[in-house]
């Protein structure tokens, strides 16, 4: 499902037009991603949770050359879902 196709069907189903649905959903991005920028957490009620975590740095090696390297540290992005959502994917419902 692509983005338009997700918004036309969310659009449907709130009753608002597409314009409106669109503007929602990137306030709702806007306002998660300044969440993350924060390092706060973001709980989607009987979805999951969104929360931002530290990799530590690390030595990779390059398979190719053999060469060792120094990955810094970063932030990624993770997402642990509801537990109803895992039951649902783990029995394919």
């Amino acid at each position: 499902m692509n983005n338009k196709e997700f918004i036309a069907e969310l659009a449907e189903r709130t009753g608002y037009t597409a314009k409106d649905t669109q503007k929602l959903a990137n306030n709702l991005i806007d306002a998660m991603g300044d969440a993350f920028q924060e390092d706060n957490a973001v709980l989607v009620p009987n979805f999951g949770v969104f929360e931002t975590k530290k990799k530590m740095e690390r030595i990779m090696v390059n398979p190719s050359t053999g060469q060792r390297m120094l990955v810094p540290p970063k932030l990624v992005l993770g997402f642990k879902p509801n537990q109803t959502w895992k039951d649902k994917l783990k029995g394919g419902q």
